[in-house]
Formats: structure tokens, sequence, C-alpha cells
């Protein structure tokens, strides 16, 4: 337990026989379950997790969840979600199975929900000192893409790296949730901030060190998922403006957003076919008609910053900045293999909103 709360973590697993024995042997202390989620791994993941259990897990803290079929990493996460939920867990975190999630910094996430500062506390690896030197290049770029897309979806407009799957949820949120209804593959994360802005859940982005080259192994191609979440980050920002803002409380930042959307989508489409004619017909465009296509781009360029504008205003109290709650618990957890430290910053603009719409050190499996 921390603080008197039940914790729960979380491991989507798929084709990681190579790393899952270091991240379950490394689990902070203070994790009351284990819920390993194997998503149908074509190598010896499920036997390396049971023959862990069986020679190592004395506390039998350890469930392991088994896919019949492969269903994609944000399904995986979700089942242990519901599984948490059925338990009744009062937090329950995200660790990936790769080893790219710093045990040491499960703490920075779980104090956030604990103390009841967030509802959801994520990770942010862009923050980190010498982010840009860390993560490779064309990650780092898309995950800035990525976030920028989200805030605009999200309504979180201060939340950075999208894209992270090291997280801490409250049991609250996750009874609000329509778990079902969540993207199942790598653009879970986006869509997971969509639902929750709709539930009015504070978000807290938690400085953490970028983790690469400790033998994992990329499943992800990165040409074919940036335009992939791109459409699903569309979708997630019209399905929120739905419900959020006409279903359960309507709100005139809808209007600016269509009418902004409809006025410069059609002023670009006037001004198109006046350069097409201009050039195809030799004959000089009329002075009013390209006035008025530059009216029409301008016009709604402003009435979409406006409507960005009141999604800011309406979202401003589900922003929640970081700072640590108890730095004296700082090395709380017994037997973790390394510890490490991010940059801490030191306020935390707090606040409501209602809830509702509006053993041995060895690495386990290595040979000696």
């Amino acid at each position: 337990m921390y603080e008197g709360k039940t914790v729960a973590v979380v491991v989507p697993c798929y084709n990681e026989q190579t790393q899952i024995g270091t991240v379950l042997e490394t689990m902070p202390d203070f994790v009351d379950r284990v819920l390993v989620v194997d998503d149908q791994s074509r190598d010896d993941t499920v036997a390396t997790v049971q023959r862990y259990v069986q020679e190592r897990d004395r506390a039998g803290r350890i469930e392991l969840i088994e896919h019949r079929q492969n269903q994609g990493v944000g399904r995986a996460i979700t089942t242990g979600y519901e599984r948490a939920r059925e338990l009744e867990i009062d937090i329950t975190a995200v660790m990936a199975g790769d080893g790219q999630m710093a045990p040491a910094e499960l703490e920075l996430l779980v104090e956030q929900v604990a103390h009841g500062a967030a509802d959801y506390a994520k990770g942010n690896r862009l923050f980190y000192n010498n982010a840009w030197g860390t993560i490779p290049k064309h990650r780092f770029l898309g995950n800035a893409f990525l976030s920028m897309l989200t805030k605009v979806a999200s309504g979180y407009w201060h939340s950075v790296d999208s894209q992270t799957g090291y997280t801490a949820i409250s049991l609250e949120a996750l009874r609000l949730l329509d778990l079902d209804g969540l993207y199942p593959r790598y653009g879970y994360p986006n869509d997971m901030l969509v639902h929750l802005n709709v539930w009015n859940m504070r978000v807290v982005d938690v400085p953490i060190e970028p983790v690469y080259n400790v033998g994992e192994q990329s499943k992800m191609k990165i040409w074919k998922v940036v335009p992939t979440i791109s459409w699903l980050i569309f979708k997630g920002f019209l399905w929120r403006m739905g419900h959020k803002y006409i279903i359960h409380n309507f709100h005139p930042l809808v209007l600016f957003y269509a009418t902004g959307a409809l006025s410069s989508f059609g002023g670009s489409l006037l001004g198109l076919y006046l350069l097409v004619h201009r050039f195809t017909q030799g004959t000089p465009v009329a002075t009013t008609s390209a006035l008025f296509s530059a009216f029409l781009v301008m016009s709604g360029l402003q009435l979409l910053l406006f409507g960005m504008w009141f999604d800011m205003e309406d979202n401003r109290m589900l922003r929640v900045l970081y700072r640590r709650i108890a730095p004296e618990r700082r090395g709380h957890s017994q037997g973790l293999a390394a510890s490490a430290s991010p940059d801490e910053t030191l306020r935390l603009a707090a606040a409501g909103g209602e809830r509702g719409p509006s053993s041995s050190s060895r690495p386990f499996g290595t040979d000696d």
C-alpha cells in the first residue's frame, strides 16, 4: 500500500521474454497487485512470467491474464484496468513489459493520485534533462507533433508527451470511463486523454527519465503510426466536442470551431479556384473575389483561435502543474535495482472541477 491506498500495476506484454523478468523483479514493494496482461505473445513471455511466479513471487501479488488473440496494447491495458476495478484497487498504474519505465519513478506518479492532486498522472519524457539527446530524433519529433494535436483534441493544453504509457489513475476515474470504448492499439494514450476530459478529470504531467537501449525491441513503425494516430486524434476531437459541449453541456465554443472551420475551408477552396482559373484561362481575377477569399480565410482562423481560447478557459481548472508532494518519502521503495530522479518543479496549480460530464539481485531469466 501507499499512504493507506492499495496500488496495482498493469504490465501489458507482447513478446517480452527477455525483459519481463527484470520488470517484475524491480517492482516497488508498495505495489499490492501486479497484473501482467499478455497480448498473445509468440515467444516465451507467458512461460517466463509463470516461472517467475513459481520461483520468486512469495507474496502472491502477481496475476497473469492472457488474451486469446492479439488485441493491441491499448486493449491489454484496459483488460488490466477492468481487473483492477473488480478488485477495487485505489490507484492503478501502467508499466510496460519492455523495461523502458524506471521502477524508481513509479512513486512520483502514484503520489499525485494518492494525495488527491490529480485523477490521472502521466509521465513526461520530453521535459527531462537532455531528452533531445536521449530520445531518438524521429521519435522525439513524432511525439512532439502528436502531442500538439492531442492538446487541441483532448483539451489538456498543458499536457505534453501524449504517447507515454507510464501512468497512474484513480479508482473514481476508472469507474467513470467506458473502457471498452477506448482505442485498443497504439493511439490508446491519446484517446484516453480525450475520454478523461469529457469527465472533467484533472491530469498532471510528471517529468520522468526517457529509457532506451535496455534490450527493448520497438514494435512501432513511426511512418505508419503517425498518420493513423493523427486521424484518430481528429475523430477524438469531434467526439469530445459532441459529448462535452453539445450533449452534456452546451458551450458556444462549438459554434466558433464549426464556423471557423467552414469559413477557412471555404475561403481556401475559393482561393484555389481563383488561382487555377487565373493560370488556365489567362484572365485576371476580380479584386473583390480575391478579397472575399482572403476575408473568409482570415475570419475563419480568428474564429478557430477564439474557439481554442474558450476551450482553454473551460478546461483551466483541470490543469495541474507538478510538484513533489512528499519528498521525504523518496526512496520509500525497497529493493529497486536503480533509482532515478527527474528535475522537480515546485508549483502546483490544483483545482477542482466537478466530476461528471461537462530475492537475488541478478535479473530473473538471465544466465549466470
